[in-house]
Order: C-alpha cells, then structure tokens, then sequence
C-alpha cells in the first residue's frame, strides 16, 4: 500500500494493517477501478469503503482543495446512525440524512453536505427522489468521489430483501456524473450479483467480484428434527450445556419466543445449568432494545448469556465471541440462515451452529411470506387512506393504531397490515419519524406503484426460497450445500 492509505489507517482509524481481502478492494478502489464486495457481515466490508472515502481527492484532482464527498447508499437506519457515531468519535467528519431528523435538522445537514463539510454522507436510498438532497450533491466542492451501496443485495429483485428505491441507483449514478462505485452485501447468489450489476450499469469486467467465504472453517453445522416444543426446548439445553459462553436462539414469531423464555428457564433451572437470558423483538420499547442490545455485547463468556431473539436482532452487531447460534425455527431463506449464523464465532474460535427443523415451522414461513407480500388493494386501501386523513395536512405524521383502526377496524386482521406499511416505506410512500410508531406521508401512492402480477412473482420467488431452507436443512452437509447454493469461491489472495 501506499503512504498516505497506511497513514489515514493508523491515524484516523486506529488500525495498524488490513486484512489481505481488505487489502486487495482498498487498493483497487484507491486507484479508480469500481468492485463488488461479498464478505460475511463483521469481515470488515464498511473498511473498504471508508478508507477510500478519506484517502480519494476530489474530483479537481490531487492539488485541489476541494476534497469532495463519499456518499453511502444504506437501507438500515440503525446501521447508518451507529457508522456515523464511531466515525465521529474517530474525528472523521461524517452524517446521516434520514427520515429520524426534523426537517430543521435535515436542512442543515444538507447546506452543510453543499458547503463540502462532510467527508462521509449516508443516506437511505429513498432520499434519491428529494430534489433538495440531489441539488445539496451536485453542489458538493469536488462532487460525489465515491458511491459505496451497502447491503447491495436489496437491488436485485432476485434477493431475498428487495428495496425498490435501490433500483433507481443506475440512473442516479449516470446523474452524478458516474461516480467511482462500490457495491458491498453479505449474501449474493450469481442471479442476484448479475442483477446487482445491471443495475448499477456496469459489466463484470468493471466491476469484479471480491469474495470472502461465506462458510468459515471454525464454523460446525448440525440439523435437527423436533416433533413438539418440549423437545425443541430439550435441544436448546442440551447446547447450553455442551456449549459455554454467549449464544443466540432465533425464533420466527415472537409469540413463540415468549412461550419459549418459560419453557427453556424452567428447562434449564431442572438441568441445573445457570444461564442468563435476555429476549429481543422489534416490538420492544426503543429504550429495552438498547438495553438489551448493550448487556449482550458487553457479555463476559462465564456470564453465560443466552439471547432469544426473532431476526430484529443481529443487523450490525458485531460481538467476536458468540460460541453458538441456534434457529429454533427454520428461517425465511438460506441468506438469511447465511447471515444469521456468520455471527457466530469472529474471533476464529470453534463455534456451533444449529437448525432445528419441525414440519410446523415449513406453515410459519408460509404465513409469514403471505404477510410479506401484501396484495395491492390492501396497499390501495392504506394509501388512500393515509392520504385522505393525512394528505391535506402536508407532512403531518401520523399514528400506526389510528391508521390500523381506520383501514381493518378492531379486533380484525393479521400481520399484513403490518408488512404492508413496510412495503409502502420501501416504495417512498411513507416514512417513519423517530417516534416510535409514528409515520409521515411522503408522497401520494400511484398506479405504478401497484403490479399484482409483480407481487405474485415475489411470493413466488420467496417460496422457492423457503424449499431451499427446507432442502438444506435435510442436507447430509450444511457446509456444502451453503457453498452449492452461493457459488462463491474466494477471491484469491497474492502470497
């Protein structure tokens, strides 16, 4: 590496080398060659783009003062405020623009992205369709130098987390002038890196692929039938007692996972092994969530922490020392299960990862997908709702209860409602302010908004991803079917 990067790597971020792979994207990056990073979440990804960021001049070139600014496309706001924090506290000068901020607040971060006085600016892909945010971007002294897409999978209508505004990144780019870009995601089949491609308007040979693998050595795989939740609750056990240290068992429903909590303790108490659980869920209050979230990573291993958990939990949380994942029901999709397990052991240290299948769980899935695919009159129905109570009042938020009451009543409905305003936020229809619960109207929703054709092929494609759940969890070797199913073989690293 050269001088400068191995300066800005000590000083700013505190780090005295890079790992190889890390190595190899920075380099490239730092000479103007675009890349696609698939690496497990905690491998060190969010490196390869700051680093660049700091290390990049503007686009005037090396003797201009104008530095430019990095801008970091990232659908998870809890992601992008914890980034910002520890950049910050480095004394690197970054920010979020997101639906959290007041409009004051959003306003004068935008005169100061104008003004050239952040090096590091995300954004949730949605801020694209601001006229405001774009007009603050191509008034940037040295313009846009980098566009990092981080969780790229949510491009591809091929992945398992579709984001819509993600779509729109390959004209955005061309608008920016075609930045030097960098696409990042922890989970990428060949379909969905092809997509990701396409999208963004680059050819393989632009943009090459770096990979690290998905399916780490120190990692063991095991599946297990259950036939009823006593039995379930027996296995959990018996991993806490053959496995030591922090572990997470996740749970589809939480109704399950409360259920759960009894079941295990009183399991656990009879085996006579002391264990502290903790439970986590996007239903818990904000303040419980931090709570929780902060005893688990500052969990000794002879604390004996278990977190029971549905997958609210894991997005961005990097601990090395979890010894052992166990997903009490099947999830959604392997890059989910992918996902979730890489969290287990990053410190290099044996770790256990355990999937225990029941039939039942295969009809949780299914509920789960006819949620997440909410038909279009549903979403006609909210979206004319919200934009008759609400419409009138420019962008007033509103409360999720008197918009559920309005559209279902009491004491109707089902999950779908719920997936069903996750769906209008993905469109940019409604966002959520940082109240809890509380949402404000973006713009109103159209006909285009709305294909029923397009909302079967997604329950389709997800239901095909649920057989292949299914089919790795009767896999002889999990470890091999997870290779099979990503085709992802290791970026080769220069001895």
């Amino acid at each position: 590496m050269n001088r400068p990067i191995e300066d800005i790597l000590k000083h700013r971020f505190g780090h005295d080398a890079l790992y190889p792979l890390q190595r190899l994207i920075v380099d490239r990056v730092t000479a103007g060659r675009d890349a696609l990073v698939v690496m497990p979440t905690g491998a060190g990804k969010s490196l390869c783009f700051q680093l660049p960021a700091l290390a990049l001049p503007g686009k005037g070139g090396a003797d201009s003062e104008a530095r430019g600014v990095a801008l970091v496309f990232s659908p998870l706001i809890a992601l992008m405020e914890d980034q910002v924090a520890a950049l910050r506290k480095k004394g690197i000068d970054a920010a979020y623009i997101n639906s959290t901020l007041d409009r004051n607040q959003r306003e004068e971060r935008m005169a100061g992205l104008a003004r050239g006085d952040y090096e590091l600016i995300y954004a949730t892909p949605e801020r694209m369709d601001k006229p405001a945010f774009v007009d603050a971007l191509l008034k940037v002294p040295g313009g846009v130098k980098l566009l990092a897409v981080d969780e790229a999978h949510c491009i591809s209508k091929w992945g398992h987390d579709l984001r819509p505004a993600y779509q729109r990144i390959g004209e955005f780019r061309r608008l920016l002038g075609n930045p030097l870009t960098i696409a990042l995601t922890a989970t990428a089949t060949p379909r969905v890196r092809e997509d990701i491609r396409a999208v963004i308007g680059v050819t393989e040979e632009e943009m090459p692929l770096f990979a690290a693998p998905i399916e780490r050595p120190n990692l063991s795989y095991r599946s297990d039938e259950v036939w009823s939740d006593k039995d379930r609750a027996e296995h959990i056990v018996e991993r806490c007692r053959e496995t030591r240290g922090t572990g997470i068992v996740y749970y589809a429903l939480i109704k399950h996972l409360e259920h759960a909590r009894r079941e295990i303790t009183a399991a656990l108490e009879k085996a006579g092994i002391d264990r502290r659980i903790q439970t986590y869920h996007g239903k818990l209050d904000p303040k419980d969530k931090k709570r929780v979230y902060r005893r688990f990573i500052n969990a000794k291993p002879d604390d004996g922490l278990l977190l029971l958990a549905t997958n609210a939990f894991g997005m961005g949380v990097d601990k090395p020392d979890i010894r052992f994942i166990v997903h009490a029901q099947i999830p959604s999709s392997v890059e989910a299960y992918a996902q979730e397990t890489g969290r287990a052991g990053r410190d290099g240290e044996p770790s256990t990862c355990q999937l225990l299948f029941a039939q039942d769980d295969i009809a949780v899935q299914r509920q789960f997908i006819e949620w997440m695919n909410p038909p279009a009159h549903l979403l006609a129905e909210i979206g004319h709702a919200i934009d008759r109570r609400y419409g009138d009042a420019g962008h007033a938020d509103f409360d999720h209860d008197e918009l559920y009451l309005d559209v279902i009543g009491k004491g109707r409905g089902d999950g779908r409602f719920e997936y069903a305003l996750i769906t209008l936020e993905k469109l940019g229809v409604i966002e959520p302010t940082s109240a809890p619960g509380r949402y404000r109207p973006v713009r109103p929703l159209t006909d285009d908004d709305l294909d029923p054709e397009a909302i079967e092929e997604k329950k389709k494609q997800d239901l095909l991803r649920l057989l292949d759940v299914v089919h790795l969890a009767r896999a002889g070797d999990i470890k091999s079917y997870i290779h099979d199913y990503f085709k992802l073989d290791p970026t080769p690293i220069p001895q």
